[in-house]
């Protein structure tokens, strides 16, 4: 008896691994993998990186302003995503609003729509509602924003050490003075964390938030590459991981100061 579930586990596994390597054959035939049309396309990968080259370094004072959008944008966008995923963890957590499966369903249900789709499609259905614009980028990184975090937050919530909660509970605390005095101290660590994270990771979808009418210097790449100007795309680049450094390298001051 013992042999035969062996074999059996045996040969659902090979099944399985089967089934697995057929797919990856099938998925690469239907996407056009092929090796050899990448070795065919790098002369013309360098010859593109050969156009942007010297970076046209005169327009990066004029993409100063395109810089300060970005960040802007990235930066409402998180604030506002931390706010109200704050109010969403509270009723997806299941040990605060476990028992009462209305909040509890309609917070995770709702949690999961907000992250279901991408930020581009977001910032897509924006542009729709209020036009182009710098603020459908805002929006678009608030909603999808919220969605991820608010799940991590309840997690947090989850996983804190129950005995001052049950011990205020004893008492007759309010949710409020619950959520002041055994909560938020222990969750405050990760909630910073998680939150600067989102704040660097939201700095580079606000570029490509950019190229489809968010502004700042996604928008400034797209017109560059649009009109063949790979000079000033290299000048673009370069300012973009500048800035992309410079709020990791911030983030991370944060992080060691307050972790």
């Amino acid at each position: 008896m013992k042999s035969f579930h062996k074999n059996r586990a045996w040969l659902r596994n090979s099944l399985i691994a089967l089934l697995f390597i057929a797919f990856l054959g099938y998925s690469a035939n239907d996407l056009s993998i092929s090796p050899s049309k990448f070795i065919d396309g790098i002369p013309n990968l360098i010859n593109f990186i050969l156009k942007m080259f010297p970076p046209a370094l005169s327009v990066i004072p004029g993409l100063l302003g395109a810089m300060i959008t970005t960040v802007e944008v990235a930066f409402w966008g998180t604030l506002l995503s931390v706010i109200i995923s704050l109010l969403l963890s509270v009723g997806a957590a299941k040990n605060l609003f476990g028992s009462n499966i209305i909040v509890y369903t309609i917070s995770r249900t709702l949690l999961s729509v907000l992250r279901s789709l991408p930020d581009m499609i977001w910032a897509l259905i924006f542009v729709a509602a209020v036009g182009l614009g710098t603020f459908p980028g805002v929006l678009a990184l608030t909603v999808y924003s919220c969605g991820e975090l608010g799940k991590l937050y309840a997690e947090a919530i989850e996983n804190i050490d129950p005995g001052p909660k049950e011990a205020l509970d004893s008492t007759g605390s309010s949710v409020f003075k619950t959520i002041r005095w055994a909560i938020i101290p222990q969750i405050l660590p990760e909630v910073t964390t998680y939150s600067l994270y989102r704040l660097e990771s939201n700095v580079r979808h606000a570029f490509v938030l950019g190229m489809v009418g968010a502004g700042g210097l996604g928008f400034e790449l797209n017109v560059a590459m649009r009109l063949f100007r790979y000079q000033e795309v290299s000048a673009i680049i370069i300012v973009i991981i500048f800035t992309v450094a410079c709020i990791d390298k911030i983030s991370s001051e944060i992080r060691s100061r307050i972790i």
